[in-house]
């Protein structure tokens, strides 16, 4: 299949766009498949990451954050709580709205996830790839974070 791109972006950009969704696509499937993900949906996993990373917040401003409706995320949230991974408790600012924050086991189980993540993919790294290949992808990654900047 032949690169296509209008006139004005280069075929080596598209290339490399098309490229790096993939590879990125790839690489986020196996780091799924390495944590202890078995028992939850990506949707459930999107969530408990975010309560880690973020802390205490409310369901419609997980919704928000994820791009979801709010009755996803109740359904989300609910089975999370299900497992007993998240509790609820009432938002001292507004007491009709209420908190989601980690339990003990679902900051247990982030963690965990996280870790294994991190031991996997710097275990690659040591075996897959020389010292010097190492350098590439740490110089080429120092290029890539320029995407990520607005």
């Amino acid at each position: 299949m032949a690169d296509t791109a209008p006139d004005d972006i280069s075929a080596s950009a598209a290339r490399a766009a098309r490229d790096l969704r993939v590879v990125f696509s790839r690489l986020r499937r196996r780091l799924r498949e390495v944590a202890d993900t078995q028992d939850l949906t990506p949707s459930q996993v999107s969530a408990l990451t975010l309560i880690d990373k973020g802390g205490a917040a409310s369901a419609s401003a997980l919704a928000a954050t994820e791009g979801v409706r709010p009755q996803s995320m109740a359904a989300t949230l609910a089975a999370l709580d299900r497992q007993g991974l998240i509790q609820r408790s009432p938002d001292p600012e507004d007491g009709r709205r209420q908190l989601v924050t980690l339990t003990e086991a679902g900051r247990e189980r982030a963690e965990g996830n996280r870790q294994a993540r991190a031991e996997w993919l710097t275990q690659a790294f040591q075996e897959r790839y020389t010292e010097g290949e190492r350098g590439t992808i740490a110089e080429a990654m120092a290029l890539l974070e320029r995407l990520a900047q607005p």
